[in-house]
Parts: structure tokens; sequence; C-alpha cells
């Protein structure tokens, strides 16, 4: 025979002649500060024992903890033609992405990958809430791994509790000291990794070893670990009520059709304990036991059957707990579910919940996400690999040199965004017998190492008698050999100026 379910000690018992349900109202008593504000400063300093739960939505969370960490920790040891596959080389101003190397010219991709994840989010949030937040947040999966930590070495929602409550000894100062250590820890290895992705991290493994790293490493890796360790152990809920941002706008991006964590209250009301012999619809009471389970298990604290409220996360939580008393009733399952407002007030079934997902502002955000993303794509895939950028000299405009040559001096600027040698050859046209050499009056084919840039100062030479006084336009190519028998050419326009 399964067990019923726990009875909280602030539960209310309900009659076949309870009221029907109605959302809690607050009132303003004149003369101080509101209950709601009131409430914010008591939810401020009240800590939060999240029970552990089990079920789909948990298993899933689980996942995403190891699917997140699996790239965030192994990322940066992967390599890559010799070097580390992800660097974000600021000194060298160079990004290095797998078989790609941005310089900072390509400051515009950033910019777009900017706007891809705003759309998404954007997207996500109109159509499943703060789905991003309940699963994949860094927030959130930190927190999810410290809490494990702590139900490992201090057990349970109840016996945290007892901890907290007695008086220091040897052994609460144990277990405290325990958690605290393996916290750390988690967070000083975060926060290693995370340097990693702007140095090397072998050389940053060795760094540390020698106590050889730099000030700014240090710091970084410190505060980043200092940061992990307080949002994710002590902050927790708190970042995500009163600090994230994305709490505060994502009222205006959901609707009545919008997917997320709801309580269904038609079903549910009234509550009130009861025992399963009873037939509950006779009783005139709703599926809800009041057993605060949903409330226990609650990441944040809050009570999902107040409604939708900024500071759900949408982890679905509520939603295991809420299963699995139901299961023991043998009620249906689903009282707390992913569905919209519209399907609990139209009483809608899921398929046609999921088809008025796909509303205008979400057709019309995953248009502008395919355009920018189809544009983006096509950008990485046809951008060029060498690039030149050509610079006058200043001080020598044009001269006549030794020979009844018309000299001018440029420079020019190449970049190579591959990760192999380039052999450049340079070439001019647009005047009559137009010649180009180096400085050094050298040949004409220079090369250009792997992700890297030279700076080339050349001479472009006619001969006198060919031009009159003037400035007249010029092409200046460079054709690149690769090692791999690739072959691009360059053309960059300038002008030509003879003297008088």
């Amino acid at each position: 025979m399964r067990n019923e379910p726990s009875q909280n000690h602030g539960s209310q018992s309900s009659s076949a002649q309870a009221p029907a349900w109605q959302p809690p109202k607050v009132s303003r008593v004149s003369g101080g500060p509101s209950p709601l504000v009131e409430k914010a400063l008591s939810d401020v300093r009240r800590k939060i024992y999240p029970r552990s739960v089990s079920g789909i939505f948990a298993r899933w969370r689980i996942a995403m903890v190891f699917i997140t960490q699996l790239i965030f920790y192994g990322l940066p040891w992967l390599q890559w033609n010799g070097r580390q596959a992800v660097l974000f080389d600021l000194g060298a101003r160079k990004f290095y992405i797998f078989g790609m190397v941005l310089w900072p010219q390509d400051v515009i991709y950033l910019t777009v990958l900017l706007v891809l994840s705003a759309f998404s989010l954007f997207l996500f949030t109109a159509m499943a809430g703060r789905l991003f937040c309940g699963y994949a947040c860094p927030q959130t999966v930190y927190t999810e791994i410290f809490m494990w930590v702590e139900r490992r070495i201090e057990g349970d929602r109840q016996a945290r509790i007892r901890l907290d409550e007695q008086p220091w000894s040897w052994h609460k100062l144990r277990l405290k000291a325990s958690k605290h250590i393996v916290w750390i820890l988690i967070a000083w290895w975060t926060g290693s990794t995370f340097i990693g992705y702007f140095a090397p991290i072998r050389e940053l493994g060795m760094g540390l070893l020698t106590l050889s790293l730099g000030p700014w490493q240090w710091f970084w890796m410190v505060f980043y670990a200092f940061a992990t360790w307080g949002n994710a152990g002590f902050m927790r809920e708190a970042v995500c009520k009163y600090m994230c941002p994305y709490a505060r706008f994502q009222s205006v991006m959901v609707d009545n059709d919008t997917f997320v964590v709801t309580y269904d209250h038609v079903r549910g009301e009234p509550r009130g304990g009861r025992s399963r012999r009873i037939d509950h619809k006779e009783a005139g009471m709703g599926d809800c036991v009041d057993c605060s389970l949903c409330v226990q298990v609650c990441p944040t604290g809050i009570d999902i059957r107040d409604g939708l409220q900024y500071m759900c996360i949408g982890c679905g939580a509520c939603v295991d707990a809420c299963d699995q008393v139901m299961e023991k009733m043998d009620y249906d399952k689903g009282l707390i579910r992913y569905t919209s407002g519209n399907a609990i007030t139209d009483r809608l079934t899921q398929a046609q919940v999921r088809k008025r997902m796909f509303r205008p502002r979400v057709l019309a955000y995953m248009a502008i996400l395919s355009l920018i993303g189809i544009a983006f794509v096509a950008s990485l895939v046809m951008r060029t690999t060498l690039r030149m950028d050509v610079i006058r000299d200043r001080g020598v405009l044009g001269r006549e040199v030794p020979g009844g040559m018309i000299e001018n001096v440029y420079r020019l600027q190449f970049i190579n965004t591959t990760e192999s040698p380039m052999t450049l050859t340079l070439g001019a046209s647009g005047l009559p017998e137009l010649a180009v050499m180096t400085a050094d009056h050298a040949a004409t084919t220079i090369t250009v190492d792997a992700a890297s840039n030279r700076l080339v100062p050349i001479l472009v030479r006619v001969p006198v008698e060919q031009v009159k006084p003037g400035l007249y336009d010029i092409t200046l190519t460079a054709v690149a050999q690769s090692e791999e028998g690739q072959e691009s050419t360059v053309v960059e326009q300038s002008s030509f100026f003879v003297p008088k």
C-alpha cells in the first residue's frame, strides 16, 4: 500500500462548502509599508532549503548540468592544428575558434552573434518562458552542483534545517568545513578553466604549479572563483529574484499562450488535506491536497499555486513533486504542468496548446532568426582568408629617382587568417609599365606566416616619359598561394601621384 502524502503543519482543510479558489489579494495598510514590500524584505532574510526531488524534469536538469559542464571544462583542452581549439588571445588580439581566426576587424561577427543570442532569447521566452534559466543558466547549473554537494554532506532538507538550528559543535563544524572545502575546490577549478579560455590552459596549469602567473590572470581567476562560490553557495535564488535583469523584462515577452509551469486551479481548487479513501469530488474538493511539496522543492521558494510569478525559473521541480503526490493519491498527473494560461481557462488539450504557440510574434522571431543566421553563416563561409590594407607614405607623395622613374611609396598590411603560411606575389596595374618591388629592392614575392600579420613597404614605379603630372588611379594586387595549393587574390584601389 502506498504512503499518503505528508501533511504540512500549516495546511488548511477544505470541505464541501469551501469557497471557489481566487488569486491571493494584497491590501495596503495606511501608515506603513505595503505587505508586498514586507514580504520581499522577509524573503531576503529567509534561507531557502530546497528539497530533493526525482522525476523527468529532474533528470533533464541533471543531463543539462553534465552537458554544459562537459563543454565548459573540456573545450579548452581540445587541440586544433597544434594549438588550443578555442582561445581568445587578448594580448595578441586574435580569437581562435577551431579552424577560424578572428581579428579585431572581425568585431562585426561578435555583434551579429550577440544579436542572434538576443533574438533566440526572445523566441525561447515567448514560446516557453524562462526555460533557459531553469536548465542552462550558469547560475542554475552551479547552484545545482553546489546543492548536490550540500545534500551529500549535510543531508536533505530536514537534516539541513536541523543542522543550522543546532548550536555550534565539532560535528557541525566538520560538516560545514567539508562542504565549503569542496565548494571552494569546484569554484577554483571553474575560475581556472575560465582563465583557460584567454590564456593557453596547458601553460596555465604549469603557471599554477610554479606560481608564475601574471597579475591579471591571478585577479580574474580569484574573482571568478569567488563569484562562483558566492553566487552558487550563498546568494542562489537571490540572484534570480533580485539581480537578474532577465527576470524583470520577461513579462513583456510572455502572454497567455506561452508554455510555462502552471498550476491548474480549475482542477485543483478548493485545496485541502484528505484521506485517499474518500471521494474528494463528492466532498467538493479539488485535486490539490495542500501538501506544500511544490513549495518545498522550489529553488526560489515560491508557491506556484499563486499564479505565474517572475521569480519562477521554469525548472519543473514542482511538476515532478506534484506528479508523485498525484500518483500516490491515484489522481491524474498534471495538476502542475507545462502549459499556458489559456489552456487552463479554456480547457485546451496539449496538442491545441502547442499549436497556439506558433503565433505571429513567435513566427516573426523565427523568421528574423533564420535570416540573420543564414547571413551569418554565409558571411563566415565566404570571408576572405587574406586581407590587404594599403597605406600611402604621407612623407613622400611622389618623387623622381635615378633611371628616369617616378616612384611612390606604400605600406601594405597583410593579415593571414588561415592556419597555414601563404606565399604572396605582388602586382600593380593602371599605368603603362607600372612596376612593383619591395623597399629593399628584393623580389615581389613575400611570405606571411599562419594566423599572423605582416607590414610590407613597397615601391611602385613608372617611367617618367609614360605619365604627365597629376593623380592617377591604380590597382594593387596580391596573389596568395597556400601550402595546400589553394590560390586566392586580393585587390585594393589606391592612387599614384606624379609631381610637376
